[in-house]
């Protein structure tokens, strides 16, 4: 079996709407069936000044895009209160629901993160399970933490929204594919491609394949589920 996937290489507009009716385009011009990551607070970018205004507009958002999608499975992450809490929530959207919601556990303290947003439950980064396909979710800064990858161990595939500093590019590619072939599973990386954002969007297979183009604002790839079966029987790892 195999699988259309798309991650999405997006620079943030200040107007939220725009930033919306781009995601609206891309789900509206790729297949039905297809696997779609957008990046990190991608909406809003981490508008701190405006928490309340940017969470509002993600609430509207969430509703108009579950409404639009149908056999397409969609990921990205949103601003979102909870009570009297601010999250940045990762929701999967899947035949008009989210279908899975984790919230970021792993806050990246030089960009302040934590001074604004409240941490997720680690209990959360857990395998789900989509049409017969396992998935994992990771959300940027938590693709450094070992013990985050061993939680995903099994999974078929690994989304990773993100927004990746331009310093640590490197970081974010080596990680990506090594993350992909230790886990013997394909991993989705769509990073923000504002300018002092890495880009580094790509698609990592478990053979330790890269597809990864900065130049593009949509990469496309396939999943082949038969090239993960063969390397789980051909190393046994767990």
């Amino acid at each position: 079996m195999e699988k259309p996937a798309y991650v999405l290489q997006l620079d943030n507009n200040p107007e939220y709407g725009r930033n919306l009716e781009k995601i609206f385009y891309y789900i509206s011009n790729l297949p039905e069936n297809a696997i779609i990551l957008a990046p990190e607070v991608c909406l809003t970018d981490y508008d701190y000044e405006n928490l309340e205004k940017a969470c509002q507009f993600s609430e509207e958002a969430l509703e108009k895009l579950t409404k639009a999608v149908d056999n397409q499975i969609v990921a990205l992450t949103v601003l979102r209160k909870i009570g009297t809490e601010f999250v940045n929530q990762a929701v999967v959207i899947h035949k008009g629901k989210i279908v899975h919601a984790q919230n970021k556990h792993k806050l990246f303290k030089l960009g302040n993160e934590h001074k604004y947003l409240k941490a997720g439950d680690e209990k959360n980064i857990k395998i789900f399970e989509i049409d017969g396909i396992k998935f994992g979710l990771l959300i940027c800064f938590e693709l450094r933490y070992k013990e985050l990858w061993k939680k995903l161990e099994g999974a078929d595939v690994i989304l990773l929204p993100s927004q990746w500093g331009l310093p640590r590019k490197r970081h974010l590619e080596i990680l990506g594919n090594a993350l992909a072939v230790m886990n013997q599973c394909f991993v989705l990386v769509a990073n923000s491609s504002k300018a002092d954002m890495a880009s580094s969007s790509a698609i990592y297979s478990p053979m330790g394949g890269i597809i990864l183009n900065d130049a593009k604002e949509c990469i496309s790839g396939t999943i082949d589920f038969k090239e993960i079966k063969f390397m789980r029987r051909y190393l046994k790892l767990y």
